[in-house]
């Protein structure tokens, strides 16, 4: 593999990990959503996952968007009898959402993307000093 494929499937990786944080970011600001009538749903998580796709053109595998899908794990009871939203019991149905976990994600999305950044500085520096070594 060349410097410019390295940078290429650096790339691919950041724009992964760039869509998942979005789905994450999109998570954790409707963690506090509610429905607005009894029997109405809540926001949902989204989860994605990722697959490796073969590149036939330059040979190599890269990372892709595999699908962002729903996460069908019960919503969280909350009691609450005063919200519009509550059942005849006094339970609202909120996201299942955890804003610790989102978190958590978000920081190993973060710390991959910056993997990835790190990649295509190191191939940009070592391709900048090979010129420097032909020029002479």
């Amino acid at each position: 593999m060349d410097l410019a494929q390295a940078m290429q499937l650096a790339a691919k990786g950041m724009k992964a990990q760039g869509t998942r944080m979005r789905v994450i970011s999109e998570n954790l600001a409707n963690a506090d959503t509610t429905p607005l009538a009894p029997g109405q749903d809540p926001y949902r998580r989204q989860v994605i996952s990722f697959k490796n796709e073969l590149n036939r053109a330059e040979g190599m595998r890269e990372v892709e968007v595999d699908k962002i899908r729903p996460d069908n794990s019960d919503f969280i009871l909350k009691y609450d009898p005063a919200h519009p939203a509550a059942d005849e019991r006094g339970y609202i149905r909120t996201p299942n959402v955890n804003t610790l976990i989102e978190t958590m994600d978000m920081r190993e999305a973060s710390r991959s993307y910056e993997a990835n950044l790190g990649v295509i500085e190191m191939a940009k520096t070592m391709m900048l000093r090979t010129i420097d070594l032909i020029r002479g």
